[in-house]
């Protein structure tokens, strides 16, 4: 394999892995940018693996299986949206919560979802078919960067997804409204917005692409399922959104670095380098490379900038009664 054909793989793998994390960054960076923090997108990345998987594997319809998985992703976003924006509880705990019940609840309902031929149990089966790659004529030919032009449709949608989203966030009126929630709620609510319905709002959908997110890996990126799949992914995501600095522009950079550093290491491993360098290094190596990435980004944007430029009222909780 010479080296034009080794990146050319590598960007490949690198976009496959990137893709679920793109959905579930893009869905946490506007649910932050209304003050809400969700660290439940670990759980529902795994209820929406799950929910997908489940789905697909019953009825042989991806498409359903990708919008259970969305409506699931919700329901679970739901119940932390109830938490801290109705009973106001403390957003890190609650999240926590969802997190440990939507693990849970997945690795319980994997093993009771599945053919009666398999006891019931899903772990470790495969589906018929998955979203494969659908290569571009001509363009997929042309060396590395033709294997942007050679991925799955859930991977095409994102480069009209990720330029709308910013475009949305910035440059609409409603997009000036959900910026202004986050940072003022007293203010937006002063001027007639509803902090609750747009904090619900963005809360729902950022669940929504989370439990997509989970979808990409099952239905997508590995056709099957197994207990904690997501390999700790809803956290990254976390560490992601702070590394685009809650920017939907810059959610593909963040996602890219991770899968890159992810799919350099399974490249590594299948060349042999396992027998120079420790397997187990090389499985923690991104996550190792991501917190050093993030530390530096920290420290670059606190010299160029003063702080990161996180939401102000991110965390917080909100009451119109409120002094």
């Amino acid at each position: 394999m010479n080296f034009l054909d080794f990146f050319t793989r590598l960007l490949a793998a690198t976009l496959a892995m990137g893709t679920s994390l793109t959905y579930a960054t893009l869905g946490e960076v506007y649910t932050e940018k209304t003050g809400i923090l969700n660290l439940g997108m670990e759980g529902t990345m795994l209820m929406g693996a799950l929910a997908g998987f489940a789905t697909a594997y019953n009825t042989g319809n991806l498409y359903i299986a990708l919008v259970v998985a969305m409506v699931v992703g919700a329901m679970l976003s739901l119940i932390h949206a109830f938490l801290c924006i109705t009973m106001r509880a403390n957003q890190v705990v609650a999240g926590l919560a969802i997190t440990m019940f939507g693990t849970g609840l997945a690795n319980f309902l994997g093993q009771r979802l599945g053919p009666a031929t398999n006891n019931f149990n899903l772990t470790g089966m495969n589906l018929a078919s998955k979203f494969d790659n659908i290569a571009i004529p001509g363009l997929s030919q042309i060396p590395i960067i033709g294997a942007l032009f050679d991925v799955s449709i859930l991977t095409y949608a994102l480069y009209f997804l990720l330029p709308f989203a910013w475009f949305f966030l910035y440059k609409t009126k409603h997009g000036m409204v959900v910026r202004a929630v986050g940072e003022n709620p007293r203010t937006a609510a002063a001027m007639g917005i509803s902090v609750s319905k747009i904090r619900y709002l963005y809360t729902t959908i950022g669940g929504m692409f989370a439990g997509l997110g989970g979808a990409c890996l099952s239905l997508s990126f590995i056709p099957s399922w197994n207990e904690g799949m997501t390999g700790g992914k809803g956290w990254i995501v976390i560490a992601l959104v702070i590394f685009s600095a809650w920017n939907p522009g810059r959610v593909v950079i963040g996602t890219l670095v991770f899968g890159g550093i992810t799919s350099l290491q399974f490249s590594l491993q299948a060349a042999g380098f396992k027998m120079v360098i420790p397997a187990q290094f090389l499985g923690f190596s991104p996550y190792l490379i991501t917190l050093l990435v993030l530390t530096a980004m920290t420290i670059i944007n606190q010299k160029k900038r003063g702080s990161f430029a996180s939401p102000t009222a991110l965390g917080t909780s909100f009451a119109i009664d409120d002094k």
